[in-house]
């Protein structure tokens, strides 16, 4: 049986890491909150761009472009979003199993796959599987901007256009809610649900033409869309890490209760022996 001062070292200790625990539940809960409004308000944008890329993409017969149509797949591209750090539960490894079962399920060999991960855990995971990652990013804030995966994104549409890869297929964390997060996959490249995804389209006059519209619009349409998947995924994220924190928090408290028990019962047992010692040298003496 441990003696009393190793269990008010334990207490001490899971007091501790409960008031640690506690504090990053609140920061994450302050980021959620405005990760969640960087979310929500970058989706009427994201709405419009789809509508007026539908439109064009159904409207006119004669338009075209690369980015609309399939091509025969020798190669897929997969971008998988994860997070820098642990600590945020099943976060990173929901995103990562659900990737990989469809990297193995689709392909026998690793020549017919290429990674681009946004994050460090997935890029590390990816690494030590010797799985070929052509491009990757970290390091990015809790707030992120257009500007800071502007370089990952525009390599991504550039490569699908040069033909470096045949379609794009995107994993994430959608947030539901604070307690809810699912795995989501998404065909980024090429673009051949627009329409499907869009409800009533508003009728548009296109100039000079919807060709060179749809030149300039396509890539900003792809690249907002990846922009969009990882502002969804930093709010899950946060999500994540505060459920996962409040979780922590609340089995340190039953872990400090159960501890004080133990210690008060063992302090009980101390102090009973003491009595009982003292009454029997008090017995032996009057004998």
């Amino acid at each position: 049986m441990a003696s009393l001062r190793d269990i008010k070292n334990r207490i001490t200790s899971t007091k501790k890491t409960s008031q640690i625990t506690k504090a990053m539940e609140m920061v994450s809960a302050s980021k959620l909150s405005r990760a969640e409004d960087n979310a929500k308000s970058f989706s009427p944008y994201m709405n419009k761009i789809q509508e007026v890329v539908a439109s064009i993409a159904t409207g006119a017969a004669d338009a075209s472009h690369p980015m609309l149509s399939t091509r025969p797949v020798k190669k897929t591209a997969y971008l998988v979003i994860t997070s820098d750090r642990g600590l945020a539960g099943a976060y990173n490894s929901n995103v990562i199993r659900s990737a990989m079962n469809a990297i193995n399920s689709r392909h026998s060999s690793k020549d017919e796959y290429v990674i681009l991960a946004v994050g460090r855990v997935g890029r590390d995971f990816f690494a030590k599987k010797g799985m070929n990652i052509i491009d990757s990013i970290i390091g990015l804030p809790d707030q992120p901007s257009f500007a800071d995966i502007k370089e990952i994104t525009g390599k991504a549409v550039g490569m699908y256009a040069d033909e470096a890869f045949d379609e794009l297929y995107m994993y994430y964390n959608h947030f539901v809610s604070a307690i809810s997060q699912e795995v989501t996959e998404k065909k980024v490249l090429p673009l051949t649900d627009v329409a499907a995804e869009t409800g009533g389209m508003t009728s548009y006059e296109f100039e000079p033409s919807p060709e060179a519209i749809l030149e300039v619009l396509l890539p900003q349409y792809a690249e907002s869309l990846i922009y969009g998947a990882l502002l969804d995924g930093k709010a899950s994220e946060h999500a994540a890490r505060m459920t996962a924190m409040k979780s922590a928090t609340d089995n340190a408290k039953e872990l400090i209760d159960s501890l004080s028990l133990s210690y008060n019962r063992a302090r009980q047992a101390a102090i009973t022996q003491e009595i009982t010692e003292i009454v029997g040298g008090a017995a032996a003496l009057e004998d």
